[in-house]
């Protein structure tokens, strides 16, 4: 299924539509770093990113009719500096709000489907206005801005044309706020997403359930279950997953040591088996950044404003001691695959991850979405070939 990504930073979600079976043409990112390490694994000849068109640039500026009809899916992840929690949370009146310009794009190309996420701060009660005005800008696509109209007065009228009948471009759109953790990823990453369908698409799509629990965790933990497969002693046993330990059908979360399995102990020269996994000295704790505790899964990655917050980029062993993740340890956490490099010294690779969406997490929520979609064409398809045959009959 043909696709294309806009805001791809440094891969995360393009990873995660091709490994559903999506076939992305033409990804489209600002950020000259993130550009570069799509190339470089596309020219180094990885599968995952086999052929794809990289964009530098402003999506704005992307001709992309040049792509013609047929496009099954658009998926990205606008800038989400306008919403985190890290940043100044201007929302519409920030320059980087860049949902407009993702609606433009699905107007423009008509897919059978879009995936769109971003940050939880953009749930935020402050903004639940323009969270319902994004989704319905969203769902309307054709329904565009009118010159000097701000966005409050678009989403009235946004209101009044959703509650009428039309023939415009419409898209079923359903939105979900979701941990990473429950679904494989050794990370507490909370990310909200958008996904939409076309009206003539019967998909008859649900987000997916959750794969793995706190709970899970937490059982193996106490049995001894979790601690005897990695021969830890038990001085060094602590349990840090909150909540009770309960029989669940979900499998346990996955930790940061489950994470890092198999990998050496970093070094400054770095490792001639894995990529871009050199030891980054000077970590240290203090008060709010303690970093992530190696029998649970990480706290969130981050990219920061100013900067990589390394406060927070570290694992934090049961005797207190700290250390700053490697890139490639980070990638694990992102679940990024081993063979893919990122481009750039270590506070530019972590800012690509910090700004990613875990591959583990686009990869479940793209294969729904391609499922169902394979499923709508089936339909379709056998609704016509009904047609046919009472049309034949008639005659």
């Amino acid at each position: 299924m043909r696709s294309v990504e806009l805001f791809a930073g440094g891969g995360g979600l393009v990873l995660g539509t091709h490994l559903a079976g999506f076939s992305t043409e033409l990804v489209a990112e600002w950020n000259a770093w993130c550009c570069q390490t799509l190339r470089l694994n596309r020219d180094r000849g990885l599968p995952i990113v086999s052929g794809i068109d990289v964009r530098e640039g402003d999506v704005r500026d992307v001709d992309w009719t040049l792509l013609g009809e047929g496009i099954d899916l658009v998926s990205g992840g606008p800038s989400c500096q306008p919403f985190s929690l890290g940043g100044k949370a201007m929302a519409a009146d920030d320059p980087r709000d860049m949902f407009p310009a993702t609606a433009e794009v699905i107007r423009q190309l008509k897919p059978r489907a879009f995936l769109i996420e971003n940050v939880r701060g953009l749930t935020r009660s402050s903004f639940s206005d323009y969270f319902s005005y994004i989704k319905l800008r969203l769902a309307h696509p054709e329904l565009v801005a009118q010159e000097s109209e701000a966005w409050q007065e678009h989403y009235a009228r946004l209101q009044s044309e959703h509650t009428s009948v039309r023939s415009d471009l419409q898209y079923r759109v359903l939105t979900k706020l979701v941990n990473a953790a429950d679904y494989g990823v050794p990370q507490q990453r909370w990310r909200v997403f958008f996904v939409g369908f076309r009206a003539d698409v019967d998909a008859e799509w649900h987000f997916p359930k959750p794969t793995h629990s706190a709970a899970s965790l937490r059982a193996i933990q106490e049995s001894g279950e979790y601690w005897e497969r990695w021969s830890i002693p038990i001085r060094q046993r602590r349990i840090e997953v909150r909540g009770r330990a309960e029989a669940d059908e979900a499998l346990p979360w996955v930790t940061v040591r489950d994470a890092l399995a198999g990998l050496p102990t970093p070094r400054e020269q770095g490792s001639p088996r894995f990529l871009n996994h050199v030891l980054q000295k000077g970590a240290r704790a203090y008060p709010g950044h303690t970093g992530s505790y190696i029998d649970s899964p990480s706290k969130a990655l981050k990219a920061g404003v100013h900067g990589v917050p390394g406060g927070e980029n570290m694992v934090r062993y049961a005797n207190g001691r700290v250390r700053y993740f490697t890139v490639r340890e980070a990638a694990r956490i992102q679940t990024f695959p081993d063979e893919y490099q990122l481009d750039g010294p270590w506070t530019e690779a972590m800012r690509q991850l910090g700004n990613a969406v875990p591959v583990r997490l686009a990869e479940v929520v793209a294969s729904s979405v391609r499922d169902h979609l394979t499923l709508a064409a089936k339909r379709d398809n056998s609704s016509a070939v009904a047609d046919d045959e009472k049309a034949s009959v008639v005659c």
